[in-house]
């Protein structure tokens, strides 16, 4: 199901702090909020968060994003994903996505985005929990997160008509969009806001369903694919039931971040310390360990405490970025401005960056993880990588015992987020 589910009552409960619930949306149709004179005085207009959400401390621009992970140097050089494409896989779409993405461009000095929507399957909407408005949240998010951060980047987005919840619902549609991003030689890099929980993909028909993934997934990455998945919002535990209406009792993961071919996303909550920002594990970070997957072999050389953790399982997250949606990207939809973040967010922020990776090598990079884990086994993983080493994802709602960040990689954020202009020189040279 979308990542966003949970995150749009996280969005709500910003706006009431911010407006004390008197309001939570601009009117209907306003354009992008022009910043307070006294912060145009401050700082370059593109870097000023809408005065709607200047209240709120965490609010970050494009230009911020671009910094804290060490992405603006690199644009200063010219390399912004110009002449590659992401791909972003979603049910439904957003009926406002053109007209949100000039509003947010026009906000943030952005040039205007090159995006095409495709709906290649013809079947009848199925939506059985009502998710059409939250997925059409989602699509707006990952666009616009990726144009943030690569902002030449062409963004193809594809929708299916079915919602994907949870078990196999909506799986065969989103492997028959993945499908044709290949045979149509859509783009290189693929941008997945979305998860199955591990608990209901158990059965016969699951199993079938991830064997077919795992072959279209190893071909992807052998035609050159570059993989990213959300490792989901709900911290050491996922939904039990189709339904999505009862959290798991015991420790899990989900499906895509699992897979050994996809590189997993988890979550941070990030701060500025001006001049510098700092991270640590966001709380609701999806992150364990795969009961489907064995340990792949970029993850058997970890340490010795690694490897007792893995106990011979594939390890999710591989990497993380910023998540929190109270210290998120300010982003437009539906006529109004409003903080987000979710495993949403920092799946589409990587994606963002191997678009650059892309560029500056001249060639697909692929499957990122064997070149992940080998810079963070040489002295190079501190220059990288930011390490996070504060915070868990112990879900205390489900009582489920979460995982420590420790130094290096660990259940909840991975290696850790990027310092795009050290790590992506590395990766292309394979670490």
């Amino acid at each position: 199901m979308p990542n966003f589910t949970r995150l749009c009552l996280l969005l709500l409960t910003i706006a009431c702090l911010l407006t004390a619930c008197n309001t939570t949306v601009l009117p209907k149709g306003q354009d992008a909020i022009q910043p307070t004179p006294s912060a145009a005085s401050d700082k370059n207009q593109t870097d000023i968060c809408p005065s709607y959400l200047q209240r709120a401390q965490g609010c970050l621009t494009p230009y911020a994003m671009r910094v804290a992970y060490g992405v603006e140097p690199l644009f200063q050089q010219g390399y912004t994903g110009k002449g590659q494409t992401i791909i972003d896989i979603v049910s439904f779409g957003s009926p406002t996505l053109r007209q949100d993405m000039k509003v947010f461009d026009q906000q943030f000095g952005l040039p205007p985005v090159d995006l095409d929507i495709i709906s290649p399957l013809h079947m009848p909407e199925y939506d059985p929990q009502g998710d059409k408005a939250g997925w059409g949240d989602e699509t707006t998010l990952d666009v616009q997160i990726i144009h943030a951060i690569a902002p030449d980047a062409k963004i193809v987005v594809l929708t299916s008509p079915v919602a994907e919840t949870q078990g196999t619902i909506g799986l065969p549609e989103f492997r028959q969009l993945l499908q044709y991003a290949l045979d149509h030689h859509l783009g290189n890099i693929v941008s997945q806001s979305w998860g199955a929980s591990e608990l209901t993909l158990q059965d016969e028909a699951g199993q079938q369903e991830l064997a077919l993934w795992n072959t279209l997934f190893e071909n992807a990455t052998k035609q050159g694919m570059t993989l990213f998945a959300s490792s989901g919002d709900n911290g050491a535990t996922d939904y039990a039931d189709l339904s999505a209406s009862k959290m798991g009792t015991v420790p899990t993961t989900s499906f895509p971040a699992d897979s050994p071919w996809v590189t997993g996303v988890g979550g941070t909550t990030i701060q500025h310390h001006s001049p510098n920002y700092s991270e640590q594990a966001w709380s609701n970070s999806g992150g364990g360990f795969s009961r489907f997957y064995k340990t792949p072999s970029y993850q058997q050389n970890e340490s010795q405490a690694v490897k007792n953790e893995l106990a011979g399982r594939r390890g999710v997250p591989d990497v993380s970025a910023a998540a929190n949606p109270y210290t998120g990207l300010a982003i437009y939809g539906h006529g109004n401005w409003t903080l987000a973040g979710g495993t949403s967010a920092s799946a589409p922020l990587w994606a963002g960056i191997a678009a650059i990776g892309d560029q500056m090598a001249g060639h697909p990079l692929g499957l990122l993880n064997p070149a992940l884990y080998k810079i963070a086994g040489t002295d190079k993983y501190t220059q990288d990588f930011r390490d996070i080493t504060q915070g868990n994802n112990t879900n205390a709602a489900a009582n489920v015992q979460g995982y420590q960040a420790v130094p290096g990689w660990d259940p909840v954020t991975g290696l850790g987020s990027p310092i795009a202009d050290k790590l992506l020189p590395d990766l292309i040279h394979g670490g």
